[in-house]
């Protein structure tokens, strides 16, 4: 039940901070383009008493945008301060204190280029993101957006995005959140910045995708071919941007690296010993001056253009592929570059996804299944152990969580379980502690699960697929239990029939968070959460597959991280259509975690589940990305 009045939790030292909440209305959804246009700053102390409290309208000299959302028209916003001029007072409650957000990361981004552009520093070292909070606390909503909580936890709303009250709105259900996550021992999101989320990573202005399919290299004697990568390097006598120009003009995609797919590299010094050059030379790429290459643009032949969503060849993911085993197998172990080109991840064996593809169930369809509704944290036993419970929760019908949270209504205590440090909040909560045999025994559902009266997010089991529409935006979300002291990275690849990135910037990570046209962004909720967003319909033509991965920077394995869970919402506040919980077995450092692919006319999403024993410079390799 909400809580109608928060208890104080400055005694608890791990969540009494200095707080700054903040709201921001924007002229449109990009950062790097769009402006603030209000802002809303209310400082907290530890104990949860307001310190101070400041809102002003700005003027951003441009359109303001969509004003039937936030009703800030050009009239209203003349005579207001520029971001500039009042950036000095904004930092200054926000300086030593924890900036807190809705959706942080999208005010956290726009308040990052405002300052860029003013040439100051945003003075915020750590950030909470209280969909994040929310997220792990999972109270029973319909959706997280910050209407559905505040009528949750009992917070009036007068004001829908108006900057003051939306901030004044967040505190009320930041108080009760944070008292929830207190309650659970629910550990906080709290997300360091910068460098990750620094204005310097903006993406770069869109790359013309190319139109074709890469043809590989040129025999020797043989024309160029549309769809050939050409990259080049050094001092040309042709400025770089006419000759890139004349290249993408002729059909050919000019890409900023050479990997084992590259066509051919234009130089004018081949023994220059630039990385290119060495490249080049380590994969017998052809190697051709700045001359020959414009001689060679003048003839150049057709090539394949990228296949169109409706006569798509089958994805990978529904190719003949091994039969499916209880948890993930780790691909052989790679050679390293200069041994052996790395194959494609997309060629090891997967498990086929069901032949029918599930689909989005109601509540009442759970009725039928022994564990429906069930949501079971298993604690104890090895993580192979753990990891056949989870499964046989899923083929029960329940869903395996990976952390306590307000919907675990169920605990399998394996051997070792009774020491984790989230029994004690088991206890206190009162929640069923079961044996592993509970789990070959009929039982009822839970007698406070919830009503059902909406849809259910579909649980699947490694490889299950659902229909997605053909537009709109994706959310990928995946979170882990903190067990294992290392750092994990989601990433993205946007990936053409073949498999591949059309170029490097398809590569979405840590250091690039978004692709050029915005269409692929990663998003970091916090130390144990990240989430990739797909916009369907900004995709480009080639793209025929997003696979999203996770990464262990370090020595560490995801034996001992554990599970990682996968969530798919079409919105970032959106309920959950599907979710599934991913066990690799113990030496793996990289994951595939999930895909978004086409098949035919339609978008696909599979949960993947397939570990590596590489490290992600293998992984980026193998889809075409070089890494320097």
């Amino acid at each position: 039940m909400p809580l109608a009045s928060p208890p104080d939790v400055s005694h608890l030292s791990d969540y009494a901070h200095d707080w700054a909440l903040v709201d921001v209305e924007t002229s449109g959804l990009v950062a790097r383009r769009d402006r603030v246009l209000s802002i809303a700053v209310l400082t907290f102390g530890p104990d949860g008493v307001q310190t101070g409290e400041y809102a002003t309208l700005l003027n951003p000299g441009c359109d303001p945008g969509p004003v039937h959302v936030h009703g800030l028209t050009a009239e209203r916003l003349s005579g207001a301060p520029t971001f500039e001029q009042v950036a000095g007072r904004i930092g200054a409650l926000l300086q030593d204190r924890v900036m807190v957000a809705h959706n942080a990361q999208f005010d956290y981004d726009f308040l990052a280029h405002e300052f860029a552009r003013a040439r100051l520093y945003l003075p915020v070292a750590q950030r909470l993101c209280t969909l994040a909070l929310n997220r792990r606390v999972e109270p029973p909503v319909a959706s997280l957006s910050l209407a559905a909580l505040a009528e949750y936890y009992g917070v009036p709303q007068t004001s829908a995005h108006d900057a003051l009250d939306d901030t004044r709105v967040l505190a009320g259900i930041f108080r009760s959140s944070l008292a929830e996550a207190a309650r659970l021992g629910v550990p906080l999101p709290l997300v360091a910045c910068p460098p990750r989320q620094d204005a310097q990573f903006a993406p770069k202005p869109p790359k013309t995708p190319c139109a074709y399919r890469n043809p590989g290299r040129p025999a020797p004697g043989d024309p160029l071919v549309q769809g050939m990568k050409i990259a080049v390097t050094g001092e040309t006598a042709t400025s770089r941007a006419e000759l890139v120009a004349r290249a993408v003009d002729a059909g050919l995609n000019i890409m900023s690296s050479v990997s084992r797919h590259t066509g051919v590299l234009v130089t004018n010094d081949s023994a220059s010993g630039s990385a290119k050059a060495r490249r080049a030379a380590a994969e017998g790429v052809t190697v051709v001056d700045e001359h020959t290459f414009l001689k060679l643009l003048a003839d150049v032949r057709p090539g394949t253009p990228h296949e169109g969503p409706t006569r798509g060849k089958p994805s990978v993911a529904e190719r003949p592929a091994a039969p499916a085993v209880p948890s993930a197998v780790a691909a052989p172990p790679v050679p390293s570059p200069a041994e052996a080109p790395v194959p494609s991840p997309a060629e090891a064996p997967v498990p086929s996804p069901a032949e029918a593809p599930p689909r989005q169930r109601s509540a009442a369809s759970y009725t039928a299944r022994p564990f429906g509704r069930r949501r079971v944290l298993v604690l104890g036993g090895t993580h192979q152990e753990a990891s056949v419970v989870r499964a046989r929760v899923v083929e029960l019908g329940g869903a395996a969580a990976i952390n306590l949270s307000a919907g675990v209504t169920d605990v399998v205590l394996l051997p070792g379980g009774e020491l984790d440090r989230r029994m004690a909040r088991v206890t206190a909560l009162g929640l069923p502690v079961h044996p592993q045999g509970w789990l070959g025994t009929p039982v009822a559902e839970p007698a406070d699960a919830p009503a059902g009266n909406g849809a259910v997010a579909e649980v699947l089991s490694r490889g299950g697929v659902i229909d997605l529409p053909t537009s709109g935006q994706w959310h990928v979300a995946a979170s882990w239990a903190q067990l294992a002291d290392c750092e994990i990275d989601v990433v993205a690849f946007v990936l053409d029939e073949d498999e591949q990135v059309s170029c490097d910037e398809d590569f979405v990570f840590y250091g690039a968070p978004e692709s050029p046209d915005g269409s692929v962004r990663l998003r970091c909720d916090g130390p144990t959460e990240q989430s990739i967003a797909v916009d369907l319909a900004a995709l480009p033509p080639a793209a025929h597959r997003i696979a999203v991965a996770a990464a262990i920077d370090g020595a560490e394995t995801f034996g001992s991280v554990g599970a990682v869970q996968v969530v798919l919402a079409p919105g970032v506040d959106a309920p959950a259509v599907a979710q599934a919980t991913l066990d690799a077995a113990t030496s793996e450092r990289t994951l595939l975690l999930a895909e978004i692919y086409r098949r035919g006319p339609r978008w696909r999403f599979r949960a993947v589940g397939q570990g590596y024993d590489h490290g992600l410079e293998a992984l980026v390799r193998g889809y075409g990305v070089e890494v320097e």
